[in-house]
């Protein structure tokens, strides 16, 4: 079965979020943990996530996935920047513990101009400072476009940030379709290729979940402008790969394309049509 949701809000609650999921046909979903361009979350109700946690037991829900606002910057030349960011996700990973066995993504942040070994090290003591043997989610790495000084343009740079974390059972990657793309890897002529050289770095059993995403630009572009599945230069053929693919299918897939709700659905409709059972 195609493990597949989207972006949703979750301003109505988690079991709201999870019926919504439901009505669109997800058997996952991935939300924001509060304001994506600020700090404030609401306050978690232990009966609402228990509603949730019913729903999804109840219709065979792959784990969930969090993610972390845009504005936190591990890896910020500012100090009061990175203080920030270890405060939100400090928070966060407490709140995630409401839904055990979950997935929290993020992304590992923009240098500023520091260099990449520098950001690099900072992301890595952040985590040493913030993972705790008993938590039950999975942090994952987002895989970056590379635009501007981002961090995580590369699978050496992901590899890197966990090679400096202690717990690092706790730790896995998320690989955004079209960052990856933007970034220079070929998914759309040598799937095969990319997989092997993430393997060969990183190891495939670090891949915890797939960003399915087209892209606005051409390969190489490092510039991250999602584009709707089929809509852009990765194209359907290549998305309809990446969901088949033998190393990948058993992933759980989150759309993150500039749809709303009934977008979603109808490319949930599509891709599901799509998988080979």
């Amino acid at each position: 079965m195609l493990k597949i949701g989207c972006h949703l809000s979750i301003s109505k609650g988690f079991k709201a979020i999870g019926n919504e999921a439901l009505k669109i046909n997800a058997n996952t979903f991935q939300f924001f943990t509060r304001n994506p361009r600020g700090s404030k979350a609401k306050e978690i109700d232990p009966k609402d996530t228990e509603e949730l946690l019913k729903i999804m037991k109840e219709n065979q829900f792959a784990p969930i996935l969090a993610h972390a606002p845009y504005t936190l910057n591990a890896c910020s030349p500012e100090e009061k920047t990175r203080e920030f960011a270890a405060q939100v996700m400090a928070d966060d990973l407490i709140r995630m513990e409401y839904i055990p066995g979950n997935l929290y993504n993020f992304h590992p942040g923009s240098h500023g101009g520091q260099g990449s070994e520098v950001g690099i090290q900072q992301i890595a003591a952040q985590l040493n400072n913030l993972l705790k043997p008993e938590q039950t989610t999975t942090v994952l790495l987002e895989t970056m476009a590379g635009k501007g000084t981002e961090v995580g343009r590369t699978f050496e740079e992901i590899k890197q940030i966990l090679d400096g974390v202690v717990l690092t059972e706790k730790m896995g990657v998320c690989l955004d379709t079209c960052h990856v793309y933007d970034a220079g890897y070929d998914i759309v002529n040598d799937l095969d290729g990319v997989l092997d050289t993430f393997d060969k770095v990183i190891g495939l059993e670090r891949l915890s979940a797939i960003h399915l995403n087209d892209s606005m630009n051409s390969r190489a572009s490092h510039k991250d402008r999602h584009a709707k599945i089929g809509e852009g230069s990765i194209g359907l053929e290549a998305i309809t790969r990446v969901i088949n693919h033998p190393r990948l299918r058993h992933l759980p897939f989150f759309l993150e394309t500039p749809n709303d709700v009934q977008g979603y659905a109808k490319e949930i409709t599509l891709l599901r049509d799509l998988y080979k059972e």
